[in-house]
């Protein structure tokens, strides 16, 4: 009895601890940077943050600069890096992982990874010198 119940009890904690396979979705449509052209269904608000219609997508894997940051350099840096994700969305589809219900930021925002085929976007924009790995890193200015 004691063992049947030992068994019972390990095999909850192992479904409990299971990690879930990643669920990936597409996303074809064009994307230009948010406030250039009306109408947009979708748009890049900066380098690391899509709008999707009333929705709200953090990238994640990466922090690009800010649009409003604090110094010059910080926000030349963030247009740039703005303007490189628009690009990048527009080549063709892409994916966004995280399913039906993705986890939110404390601003409500989706908090999705991107990728088309085996590229990363995270790794593209911390390649390309736009964006780094965290917000722990050196600052901008």
């Amino acid at each position: 009895m004691a063992a049947a119940l030992l068994i019972l009890g390990a095999s909850l904690l192992v479904r409990e601890w299971t990690v879930r396979p990643v669920q990936w979705s597409a996303l074809d449509r064009p994307f230009a940077p948010c406030g250039e052209g009306r109408g947009a269904s979708a748009c890049v608000i900066d380098g690391d943050t899509l709008a999707i219609g009333q929705r709200r997508v953090r990238l994640t894997g990466y922090d690009a600069p800010e649009i409003a940051g604090a110094c010059e350099a910080e926000r030349r840096l963030a247009v740039v890096a703005r303007d490189e994700l628009a690009r990048w969305a527009s080549l063709g589809p892409f994916e966004l992982d995280g399913g039906a219900e993705p986890p939110r930021d404390t601003y409500g925002r989706e908090l999705r990874a991107a990728r088309r085929g085996d590229e990363l976007l995270a790794d593209t924009m911390v390649q390309r010198q736009l964006a780094r790995r965290s917000r722990l890193d050196r600052g901008w200015c």
